[in-house]
């Protein structure tokens, strides 16, 4: 009798990590958020577009080894829903779209061209990468089976996403929305919550204001109204006509 040792493909496992930190400093975080949750915001009422930060990406059954973490990547065709990891074959077989790697010290060049290999071979229709330490933003778009360099990134408009990407003086990356507002950072966003929060409550405060103001207005129209008709029953008791007086 021969045994078949050969692993099947439902007994291979696909790990939800690759021990890897998500960045390697707090400027390289901050940005794969700015842009993440930028994503998230846009497409909140898109039911059939997933949005990922960090997480791992398999694009073949059955290889554990193959695969890679975009620091944000964008699904269009896939439903919004917890994942551990994003297994192709699992997803009706589409690929992330569009994908998003903030560069940082750590990442050396051949790793960075594995990458771009990686998301050329595998579906990827629009790459872009922000090195926050030399100000430098790249951006690809496949032609037919290659991710071509776009010469120009200055007010580039992703054909997917529909979002601007555009470097301010300092050379930092600003993102813009279709509605060509900017993305906001969590500080931005808190403080503008917080600023509207403040309006209502003065609104509220003078809604509330005006209300007393009306109350104590009617109440002395009910005073002067209580004090017209005490004063008529006394004429009236003073067998004075109250309705014929001048």
């Amino acid at each position: 009798m021969v045994l078949d040792l050969r692993s099947t493909q439902s007994d291979i496992i696909y790990p939800d990590s690759d021990g890897q930190p998500i960045a390697d400093n707090t400027k390289q975080f901050e940005y794969i958020v700015y842009i993440k949750k930028g994503l998230d915001w846009i497409f909140a009422d898109h039911s059939d577009v997933f949005v990922a930060g960090d997480l791992l990406w398999y694009p073949v059954e059955g290889n554990n080894k193959l695969r890679q973490a975009p620091d944000a990547m964008v699904v269009f065709g896939r439903p919004k829903g917890d994942r551990g990891s994003y297994q192709q074959w699992r997803e009706s077989g589409i690929p992330p779209q569009v994908v998003f790697e903030i560069i940082s010290p750590g990442n050396t060049v051949p790793e960075m061209n594995r990458k771009h290999g990686f998301y050329e071979r595998y579906g990827v229709e629009e790459y872009y990468s922000y090195d926050p330490d030399r100000l430098n933003l790249a951006g690809y778009l496949r032609v037919e089976d290659s991710l071509e360099e776009i010469d120009d990134m200055a007010q580039w408009i992703s054909p997917r996403l529909r979002i601007r990407f555009e470097l301010n003086e300092a050379g930092n990356l600003i993102l813009y929305r279709p509605d060509d507002q900017p993305f906001e950072t969590y500080e931005e966003v808190a403080t503008r919550a917080e600023q509207e929060r403040q309006r209502a409550e003065q609104e509220r405060q003078r809604a509330e204001q005006e209300r007393q103001r009306a109350e104590d207005a009617e109440a002395r129209v009910e005073d002067a109204e209580a004090r017209a008709i005490l004063l008529a029953e006394r004429l009236r008791a003073a067998g004075i006509n109250p309705d014929v007086l001048e």
